[in-house]
């Protein structure tokens, strides 16, 4: 029998590591990074009336979606949030406006309270450690966002936006059948059609 392989010699696992480390330096070397990534946003991707537009609370140096959440109830968009129910499950998403109680969720994020409303967004603004020019997403391996966007695409056509640095740009992922792609990727250097 062989032994158990050593995370680390997980390919996944050794570029999460370093893309840890290359997200927390951007995140230091540009705090006005979640401004121009907003602007680029706002810019490029539709939002037809009525659009219900996700945002995930960042942790762990993930880009600000502050400005871009502002912007968005500014012009009058509906913003929802992503809430963890249980483990290997699909999120759900609950309403938020910015003011109202948000509550921690089991890896250190905000989420709306549960008295909140559920919204299913039509576009979906996904944290990530890692993309490629071609839709290519390395999350942290919960498989949460993949597991939402299968589900979401098989009642309806969801945007998936990936909302990164742009040094978070890589050549190449070792991606599984069970990863979903994104659509489209914005950073603070413009957006970027998948």
């Amino acid at each position: 029998m062989l032994p158990p392989i050593a995370p680390f010699n997980n390919p996944k696992s050794v570029l999460r590591e370093r893309m840890k480390g290359e997200r927390r330096a951007a995140a230091r070397a540009r705090p006005d990074a979640g401004k121009h990534a907003a602007s680029a946003f706002l810019n490029a991707i539709e939002r037809p009336q009525g659009t219900i537009i996700s945002a995930y609370y960042p942790i762990k140096g993930e880009l600000d979606t502050e400005p871009l959440v502002s912007a968005l109830i500014e012009e009058g968009t509906r913003v929802a949030m992503p809430v963890v129910v249980k483990k290997k499950a699909p999120l759900i998403f609950r309403a938020y406006m910015p003011g109202e109680e948000l509550v921690p969720g089991p890896y250190g994020e905000m989420t709306p309270a549960e008295n909140a409303p559920e919204a299913i967004p039509d576009i979906i603004i996904v944290p990530l450690l890692a993309f490629t020019r071609d839709g290519g997403r390395l999350g942290y391996g919960g498989g949460y966002y993949d597991r939402t966007l299968e589900t979401l695409r098989a009642q309806g056509n969801p945007i998936a936006v990936g909302y990164a640095y742009g040094v978070q740009e890589v050549d190449a992922i070792p991606l599984s059948p069970l990863d979903q792609p994104l659509d489209w990727v914005v950073t603070e250097r413009g957006a970027i059609r998948c």
